[in-house]
C-alpha cells in the first residue's frame, strides 16, 4: 500500500457534484487500503471573484490583505471536501497551509514554502484518516496567511509529497495528461505517455499551463513521482514525468510545442555601451518584482547599444514606466514597448542529438512569412519572439513539421 498525494484543481471542485466525484474517486483509492492526503484548489472561478472583489474597494489593495481574502476560497473547499468524504463512510479532517504550518517567506501574493511542519499529517494518517489540506496558501513567521501565487496548489501538493516522502503526487485535472501542445490550438495534438523532468521544467516555463513550472522544479530536486491525471476519466494512467529520461528509448527531436500569450517586449535605446549597463537597465526591474525572460542587445557604431528584454504581460506597465526613469537618468534616446507580442518554443531532449533543429524552426517560420523579433536557446528547447497574431499559426506549422501530429 502506498502513500499519496492528490492534488485537485479548481475545474474539478467546481460545484458541490464534482466534489462528491472527487470524494468518491478518493474514497476508491483509500478503500484499496493506500493512504491519502488531498490537495484541492479553489472552486473554478473563486479566487477571480474574491480578488475582484477587494479590488472593488482598492484600486491597489494592500497585499497582506489580499492574501487573506484570496486564501479563503480553498479554505470553503477543502471543508466541503472533508464532509463529502466523511459521507462517503471515511474518516476525514481538513486544515488550511497555516493550520497544517506550512511556513513560507513574506513576500505576499508570490510567497515561498520553506517548510512543512508534518506531525499533524502523519498523526491523522495513522489513526486512519484521509487528510486534506488547502492548496496555495501557508503562513510566515509572524503568523501572516500568504498565497503562492497561481497555480500555486500544484506546488503545495508537491511540497507535501516531498515532505512525507510519499509513494506518488497525482495532478488532476480538466486535461488527461501533458499532451504535444494545447490541443485547442492543434487538434492533432498528442498525449504523451512519458515526458522527463528536464523537459516538463521548459514546457512549464514557457507557457504550459498544465503545471505550474515552480511544483515540478520541487518534483525534480526531491526525485517526487509525478503523474498528471483527468479528473472526469478514470481510465488511463495520464503522463508520468520521470525523473530521468530512458536511455534505450528513441527519443524524439522535439516533444512539445509550447507557447506563452502573455509577453511583452520592452526596448531602451541608445544607451553607453559600457560594462555594467546590463546591471544598470535590470537592477531597477529586479528591485520591483518584475521577471525578465528573454534578452538582446544590439550594438551600434556610434558606441551605443539598444537593449530590449521580455516581461510578463501583466508587468508590462510597471516595467515601461521603470525604463523611462532609468533612460532619464542615462540620457538614452528613448523606450518603446510593445505588449502585443507572444513566445514560441520547440522542447525536447532529442536535440542534444540532433543538429538543424534551429533552422528548420526558422525556415519553417520564414515560409509563412513570420518575422522573428527574439531568439533564446537552451540544450533542450529553442524560443523565439514573434508577433502575437501568427501564434496559433506559428504552433500549427512547427507541430506538424516536426512530426509531432497523430497522423505522424
Amino acid at each position: 500500500m502506498a502513500l499519496i498525494v492528490q492534488k485537485f484543481g479548481g475545474t474539478s471542485v467546481a460545484t458541490v457534484e464534482r466534489i462528491k466525484n472527487v470524494a468518491q474517486r478518493v474514497a476508491r483509492w483509500k478503500k484499496q487500503g493506500h493512504d491519502i492526503i488531498v490537495v484541492p484548489s479553489a472552486m473554478s472561478g473563486e479566487t477571480n471573484r474574491l480578488i475582484g472583489l477587494a479590488k472593488d474597494i482598492s484600486d491597489s489593495p494592500d497585499p497582506r490583505e489580499l492574501d487573506v481574502i484570496a486564501s479563503t476560497g480553498e479554505q470553503v473547499t477543502v471543508g466541503l471536501l472533508a464532509l463529502a468524504l466523511q459521507s462517503e463512510g471515511l474518516k476525514a479532517k481538513s486544515y488550511t497551509g497555516a493550520q497544517v504550518k506550512v511556513l513560507t517567506n513574506s513576500v505576499f501574493t508570490k510567497a515561498r514554502i520553506l517548510q512543512i511542519d508534518d506531525s499533524k499529517i502523519r498523526h491523522d494518517l495513522t489513526n486512519g484518516y484521509v487528510v486534506v489540506v488547502a492548496g496555495f496558501q501557508g503562513a510566515d513567521e509572524e503568523g501572516n496567511i500568504t498565497t503562492l501565487g497561481r497555480g500555486g496548489s500544484d506546488t503545495s501538493a508537491v511540497a507535501l509529497a516531498a515532505a512525507l516522502n510519499a509513494d506518488e503526487c497525482q495532478i488532476y485535472t480538466d486535461v488527461d495528461g501533458v499532451y504535444t501542445t494545447d490541443p485547442r490550438v492543434v487538434p492533432e495534438a498528442r498525449k504523451l505517455d512519458t515526458i522527463t523532468f528536464e523537459e516538463m521544467l521548459e514546457m512549464a516555463s514557457l507557457g504550459s499551463k498544465v503545471l505550474q513550472i515552480r511544483s515540478v522544479e520541487f518534483a525534480g530536486k526531491y526525485k517526487v513521482k509525478l503523474r498528471v491525471l483527468s479528473s472526469f476519466d478514470d481510465e488511463g494512467e495520464g503522463t508520468l514525468i520521470t525523473i530521468e529520461e530512458d536511455k534505450n528509448m528513441e527519443h524524439p527531436i522535439i516533444s512539445g510545442i509550447a507557447f506563452n500569450r502573455d509577453e511583452a517586449k520592452l526596448t531602451i535605446l541608445g544607451v553607453p555601451d559600457l560594462p555594467g549597463i546590463a546591471y544598470k537597465i535590470l537592477g531597477p526591474i529586479a528591485d520591483a518584482n518584475i521577471d525578465v525572460d528573454m534578452i538582446i542587445q544590439n550594438v551600434g557604431q556610434d558606441g551605443t547599444t539598444d537593449f530590449s528584454f521580455t516581461v510578463n504581460r501583466a508587468d508590462y506597465t510597471a516595467g515601461l514606466e521603470i525604463l523611462k526613469a532609468t533612460a532619464t537618468a542615462m540620457n538614452a534616446r528613448g523606450v518603446v514597448g510593445d505588449n502585443k507580442t507572444c513566445k514560441v518554443s520547440g522542447v525536447g531532449v532529442g536535440m542534444r542529438s540532433h543538429p538543424g533543429v534551429a533552422s528548420k524552426m526558422f525556415k519553417v517560420l520564414a515560409s509563412e512569412g513570420i518575422n522573428i523579433q527574439m531568439i533564446s536557446t537552451s540544450e533542450i528547447k529553442i524560443s523565439v519572439v514573434i508577433e502575437e497574431k501568427y501564434l496559433e499559426l506559428a504552433v500549427r506549422v512547427l507541430h506538424k513539421a516536426f512530426g509531432l501530429d497523430k497522423s505522424e
